[in-house]
């Protein structure tokens, strides 16, 4: 019997549409939640190299085959949570990729179980 990993991010399809929408104008892409300003507390999407992780943040996962990083300060409040990145109408941050295309992302979430918290993946920093 194969083992269940539980994910710490998932992404909705509407989610997964855009990211492929957005790699095929811009490549790969990765994505990071800091929790700070300028809409740091919605998932924010770039194209890889024009955001630099390091040792201040974790990689929770990956979402339509992009790095997925948090800051760790953010995870210690996240860390019980399943991230789920959706998509709606409307501007988000103009950092962002997406902002141009008229969607932004946005996080919902669940509480993991006790029995998924036992099977989460260990996080890494960043710049690992």
């Amino acid at each position: 019997m194969e083992a269940r990993t539980v994910e710490r991010v998932l992404a909705t399809e509407a989610a997964l549409d855009l990211i492929d929408t957005l790699r095929g104008k811009h490549g790969p892409l990765m994505f990071h939640q800091s929790g700070g300003c300028c809409d740091g507390s919605a998932p924010m999407c770039y194209p890889v190299g024009e955001f630099r992780v390091g040792g201040s943040d974790v990689k929770l996962g990956a979402i339509g085959d992009c790095p997925f990083y948090m800051s760790a300060a953010q995870f210690e409040y996240w860390q019980h949570t399943q991230l789920i990145i959706d998509v709606v109408k409307g501007r988000g941050s103009g950092f962002s990729l997406e902002a141009p295309e008229g969607f932004r992302f946005l996080t919902r979430s669940r509480v993991f179980s006790d029995e998924e918290v036992a099977q989460l993946p260990v996080v890494v920093s960043g710049d690992s």
